[in-house]
């Protein structure tokens, strides 16, 4: 799953680098429910001037695997980090792209009241959801990890979308101590909720497919490090959020390198 079919891309595309940091901050391979490999994902988001890309894989819990959710299990993991870390690597030489490995914690429920996903940018430990949700969380923040509450749709908003989480909204004063950040965009959608409630936001296009390039993404007024960017984003302090399109993409590095 790590290896793919790239793109006929020159052998290297060095871009002197500016701040802020165009981010795709939540993203998925097929090393669980996306279209493309690691490689490809790269590929993708190098090409198209970003500066940093972070691979969020769904993990779930053991009952979910069963029922046959397309997430990372545990067994994988170690494989998981050490083709993520090899792709780093070349993300970096190629394209001067960012690469931070992470992962979904998916705690789907049939109560939307209960259910939310955190994507935790960062997180190189495995994060079991079979003790639930809380549990996850807070381990995940003590290993260092920036937590951002995805797609937090309230429980009104949750009716004819497929991704039914709303414990986000439902508890807000919980979510406000176990999550630095939340996604004021998913994509094109938009939860004024967070807004309404002065939250540290970030935007996301939560890949998965080719059309999720062109949404809405964060900038990041940070040094171009993981560190700084885990620091910045867990520090809650203000962001860019800009809808992406490929033809502003060519601009901004013809500028960047000028």
């Amino acid at each position: 799953m790590c290896n793919g079919v790239a793109a006929d891309l020159p052998k290297y595309i060095h871009v002197t680098r500016r701040t802020p940091l165009l981010c795709e901050l939540h993203s998925h391979t097929t090393f669980s429910d996306g279209s493309l490999t690691p490689r490809e994902l790269v590929d993708l988001y190098g090409f198209a001037g970003f500066d940093v890309l972070a691979v969020t894989d769904h993990v779930c819990r053991r009952e979910a695997m069963s029922a046959g959710a397309r997430a990372l299990p545990a067994e994988a993991h170690a494989d998981y980090l050490a083709c993520l870390e090899l792709e780093a690597e070349r993300a970096w030489q190629v394209y001067r792209l960012l690469l931070i490995p992470g992962l979904e914690l998916t705690y789907d429920d049939s109560d939307p009241a209960l259910a939310a996903h955190a994507v935790a940018v960062g997180l190189r430990s495995w994060a079991s959801l079979d003790d639930g949700l809380d549990a996850a969380l807070t381990a995940a923040r003590a290993d260092g990890a920036a937590l951002i509450g995805a797609h937090p749709y309230t429980p009104e908003g949750v009716a004819g979308s497929t991704r039914g989480t709303a414990r986000f909204a439902a508890q807000r004063e919980w979510s406000r101590e176990l999550v630095h950040r939340f996604e004021l965009y998913n994509r094109h959608e938009h939860f004024p909720w967070v807004a309404e409630e002065r939250l540290p936001v970030v935007a996301n296009g939560d890949f998965h497919r080719l059309e999720h390039l062109e949404t809405w993404k964060t900038l990041l007024p940070c040094e171009h490090t993981e560190e700084a960017v885990l620091e910045y984003l867990r520090s809650g302090g203000e962001v860019g959020l800009v809808p992406f399109e490929t033809g502003r993409s060519a601009a901004r590095l013809a500028a960047s390198a000028a």
